[in-house]
């Protein structure tokens, strides 16, 4: 994996930014020769890193949706779902075109020894999608005092808008009768269903586009999907992490010449915007450490006791 470091400390110029990564990283095993005329395997990330166990960050090759189950069936797991703004690929390894998602390096700022931390977003799915698919596939893994954080309203603009009882016929790509819900309501559906099963459910508004206002300020999602975010989780009284806002300040305190730099591809005179969804690895670094510290600004912290000595040095989130 990338060094966070180099970037971020031009970027920063913190001496208290993290060091996730020590000199000792373990070097990747060389793969096995590939047949002749076959393309190579694309490189998996070494096992263990810094004692973090990478079963949390990719499944079995060779099949675009296979998530991990927890390492240590014997401890709480932290889950979280969402979109590739989470987990980016479908290995989540940093192998699509070097983008990451926040999930991989949070795992650095919790203790294995204490916690799971299973990242089981998916890219290209809504809170609509990933509730009548993804799901369903993990709701029976989750126990008593797990702890769960979602993020969705990247590709939620199909959706009904909204956190109402709204409700429309429609017919899916299958070709089968669907009736739709809106934004608000697949996340309360996901909400319930966690706190049935004892766990606790934290709900993180989508993390902003990388689109400024005249006045030099990264776009809010206050009237749409951030907002909506929000409204769940006053009306469920559940912890909320508000990402689109927070991570958007941190973004305007760098300007745009260094927050280009963040996001992959970077821009080039051909491609003069870049990306806009997707950061690389500093990005998603930032990012992780938005994530705790709005988790450690929550009034009930439920991983509160889970954190690693690198979460030490950041401070809770502030209004």
């Amino acid at each position: 994996m990338k060094s966070p470091l180099p970037l971020l400390s031009l970027l920063l110029g913190l001496a208290s930014v993290p060091a996730l990564f020590a000199a000792d990283t373990p070097a990747v095993s060389s793969s096995p020769a590939q047949p002749q005329g076959q393309a190579p395997a694309a490189p998996k990330p070494p096992p263990d890193v810094h004692g973090v166990d990478m079963r949390t960050q990719s499944g079995p090759p060779g099949q675009r949706y296979s998530p991990p189950s927890p390492p240590d069936n014997g401890l709480p797991t932290f889950w979280l779902i969402g979109d590739s703004t989470v987990r980016n690929g479908s290995a989540g390894d940093g192998t699509n075109l070097n983008q990451w998602g926040w999930g991989a390096p949070l795992t650095f700022y919790f203790d294995p020894q204490k916690v799971n931390v299973v990242n089981r977003a998916l890219g290209g799915t809504s809170a609509r999608s990933f509730y009548n698919a993804n799901w369903k596939n993990m709701v029976g893994m989750i126990k008593k005092g797990d702890i769960l954080i979602m993020q969705f309203g990247t590709n939620d603009a199909g959706d009904l808008p909204g956190i109402g009882e709204e409700t429309k016929d429609t017919t899916n790509r299958g070709g089968q009768k669907e009736v739709l819900h809106t934004f608000g309501w697949y996340l309360r559906q996901m909400i319930n269903e966690t706190k049935a099963k004892g766990a606790t459910p934290i709900i993180a508004s989508l993390i902003p586009r990388k689109r400024w206002e005249a006045d030099g300020h990264i776009k809010r999602d206050r009237d749409t999907f951030a907002g909506w975010a929000g409204q769940v989780a006053k009306a469920e009284n559940v912890g909320f992490v508000d990402l689109n806002e927070q991570i958007a300040r941190r973004l305007d305190a760098l300007g745009k010449e260094k927050v280009d730099l963040l996001y992959v591809p970077n821009p080039t005179p051909e491609k003069p915007v870049g990306e806009t969804v997707h950061p690389g690895w500093d990005g998603a670094v930032i990012n992780a450490e938005v994530v705790v510290s709005g988790l450690k600004a929550l009034k009930n912290n439920p991983v509160a006791a889970y954190f690693s000595d690198k979460a030490k040095a950041i401070a809770p989130a502030t209004p």
